[in-house]
């Protein structure tokens, strides 16, 4: 089995850790949609990061799609709760996490126009949704001590902190770690577990 992608790239990064942490072994390899551009699309014509592909050779991308088939495939405790109270508030935080993820990669898009074609409108517009995901999840992970959903770790806490540390690599001048200092906790607790640190944003 190979996941194809970047691990700069949130969506990768958060598949990749769910796969390690369902217990499914797999190949990463380090294709870009940019610089290999070419070589990704003789593999997947959609060019899209991440695409995991089964010894069967079938294929499948979206990290959200991803993470299901692990869920439903891998080993060990879910990372997403049953009870439903839980599971409302994990797939709440889910929504902000990725809403962060979604602007953090705009940004990064955008920037990679010509300046005389960028749209500072859009721009400014996109800054401020990242700025109001990241402040309702400093809401969210204020005051507690252990991880976003009781005391167990679920896929929130792996987006959220997977979404954190994409930002402070891309954009840290926008998203200060001063002002979200629940996340950065939060993110520093999930980077010291054996699959964050085996699968790190380079």
């Amino acid at each position: 089995m190979k996941l194809i992608g970047m691990l700069d790239s949130p969506f990768v990064r958060r598949a990749a850790i769910t796969l390690k942490l369902k217990g499914i072994s797999f190949e990463h390899q380090s294709l870009s949609v940019f610089r290999n551009f070419d070589e990704f699309q003789s593999i997947n014509p959609l060019v899209k990061a991440p695409t995991l592909i089964g010894d069967e050779g079938w294929q499948m991308v979206d990290s959200s799609m991803i993470i299901d088939w692990a869920e439903s495939v891998g080993s060990g405790a879910s990372l997403m709760p049953s009870e439903p109270a839980a599971r409302l508030r994990t797939l709440q935080l889910l929504g902000l996490a990725l809403t962060a993820c979604e602007k953090s990669v705009q940004i990064v898009y955008e920037g990679k126009r010509a300046e005389s074609h960028r749209d500072q409108d859009w721009l400014t517009r996109i800054k401020d949704q990242l700025t109001a995901a990241y402040a309702a999840l400093e809401r969210e992970a204020s005051g507690r001590n252990s991880w976003l959903v009781g005391d167990t770790l679920t896929q929130a806490d792996i987006t959220v902190a997977v979404a954190w540390g994409f930002t402070q690599l891309m954009q840290p001048e926008l998203i200060q770690a001063a002002d979200h200092p629940a996340l950065a906790v939060l993110s520093a607790r999930a980077e010291q577990l054996p699959e964050f640190a085996a699968l790190p944003p380079t």
